[in-house]
């Protein structure tokens, strides 16, 4: 028991009583009406303890003091994961210098070809987690504008996600090389297949784990896109603005897949034009038109669903992709003077055509924006952007790179030209990037549309109607 003064008389109440003291307090033990020194209760328990301490050691105070700190600990990762880069490069390096120089070429497309889909998807996931880092930030709700549930991904676990991707696509292809440099020919084969398997089964893995929420919602998303037979929701058609940006990683994906079913991996079969997975091949320009397809036919059943004229705009301006890819697959079946004089030239309209089209979308209709009237007004609150508080010169550099991209975004659906894979990997990564700063824009735009769309209720029915202007107010107190 411990008595404790309080208002000059003693109460005694028990040691394990929660209002005894604060935390930061002492506890003290006196008798009732006793004139020695009060018994400090950290004195009489610290005895032992010390004692044992002495013996045995304070083991959580040694635990707590071992244990590394989060700075450190970022630092080991960031120095294990710089030094696997490094030896991942130097074994690839080595790998491709060890090559015949007249079959370094080959050997280094076709080794690029199998982990260009999967390294340029990589570079898409670091970047959504970049975007949901900033919505984070910022006002935008995206969970609510994409209807996610509480277990969606966030931008830490979508980093995590990127991470092991970085970590193992690179490393098969370093694999890859290093297996084929050195003769182990069938063993270089198996690392795209065993990859391009793994990929798969994380994917449809049906159990709960790596995110299978995540997972589900995506797939979901992935098969009312193929199948556009439901009204189209905000994340159906996001997500296949996304894969218009990524027709060039499909159209890599058929080819290594093909590769893959008819043994053709590691070999030299494939580069015959007239092979079923060389550069002749038909499949090759119907891959690259399936995202526009896709998005083409939401745009008509928005249009069934709503009747809204600008949805057959937009279909519109997916339907312009279409002669750019095809006109370019022409060069492989005609003669080169009838490509010179007659197919080239409309091909290059075709592709200034959708180019200007689409930018002309993205600025008017996907960010509502307008170079001449809504970039100088933000002093409005309601046109000022949420995410990047209205800072005039990123519009800028928003609306002239996406141009300068859209004009450039052409060159990766033409068939004739994609020899050039390192500058097609090129422009396809900018791509990417253009997608990624249209992101922003779009889904601020349609929080705004979310956010303002009440309030302008709200503003309508204080709006007196014209009845109520011209009547004076009914005074039903007056006397007949």
């Amino acid at each position: 028991m411990i008595s404790s003064s309080m208002f000059g008389g003693h109460v005694t109440i028990s040691t394990n009583s929660p209002f005894l003291r604060r935390s930061s307090s002492r506890p003290v033990v006196s008798e009732p009406g006793s004139t020695e020194r009060p018994i400090d209760v950290d004195e009489v328990f610290s005895l032992p303890i010390e004692a044992s301490e002495m013996k045995t050691g304070d083991t959580s105070k040694h635990g707590a003091a071992i244990m590394p700190s989060p700075i450190f600990l970022w630092r080991f990762k960031v120095l294990l994961f710089s030094l696997w880069g490094f030896i991942c490069c130097k074994i690839g390096i080595d790998s491709v210098l060890r090559m015949n120089a007249d079959l370094r070429d080959l050997f280094l497309y076709e080794a690029f070809l199998y982990y260009n889909p999967l390294l340029l998807v990589t570079m898409m996931v670091w970047l959504w987690g970049i975007n949901l880092w900033v919505f984070a930030q910022s006002s935008v709700n995206y969970a609510k504008i994409f209807d996610l549930d509480q277990t969606h991904l966030t931008h830490r676990e979508t980093w995590t996600c990127a991470t092991w991707m970085t970590i193992v696509v690179p490393s098969s292809m370093t694999a890859y090389l290093y297996l084929y440099s050195h003769g182990e020919v069938s063993w270089a084969a198996s690392q795209p297949v065993i990859l391009y398997a793994v990929v798969l089964m994380v994917l449809i893995f049906p159990f709960d784990i790596f995110y299978l929420s995540s997972r589900y919602y995506l797939l979901k998303t992935l098969w009312r896109i193929a199948f556009p037979i439901q009204p189209i929701t905000f994340s159906d058609f996001f997500v296949a603005d996304i894969l218009t940006s990524m027709a060039k990683v499909f159209s890599d994906l058929e080819r290594s897949v093909c590769r893959m079913v008819h043994r053709q991996v590691a070999t030299i079969a494939w580069f015959e034009a007239d092979s079923i997975c060389g550069s002749h091949s038909a499949a090759i320009p119907l891959v690259l038109v399936l995202p526009y397809v896709w998005r083409f036919f939401q745009c008509l059943r928005q249009y069934k669903d709503t009747r809204e004229r600008t949805c057959l705009l937009n279909a519109l301006k997916y339907s312009t992709a279409v002669p750019v890819i095809f006109l370019s697959a022409l060069k492989y079946h005609v003669f080169p003077d009838q490509w010179t004089n007659i197919y080239r030239p409309l091909w290059l309209l075709s592709s200034v055509a959708n180019s200007l089209y689409s930018f002309y979308w993205d600025v008017t209709r996907d960010w509502d924006l307008s170079v001449f009237s809504r970039i100088f007004k933000f002093k409005t609150p309601h046109l000022c952007s949420n995410v990047l508080y209205g800072r005039q010169w990123v519009y800028y550099w928003a609306i002239g790179s996406n141009l300068v991209l859209r004009c450039t975004w052409t060159y990766k659906l033409s068939a004739h030209l994609r020899h050039n894979y390192l500058t097609v990997f090129t422009i396809t990564a900018l791509e990417m990037l253009r997608r990624f700063q249209w992101i922003f824009f779009r889904v601020e735009n349609e929080w705004n549309k979310m956010t303002l769309k009440p309030s302008l209720q709200v503003s309508m029915n204080d709006i007196p109607h014209e009845e109520d202007r011209l009547l004076p107010p009914m005074n039903n107190d007056h006397d007949v």
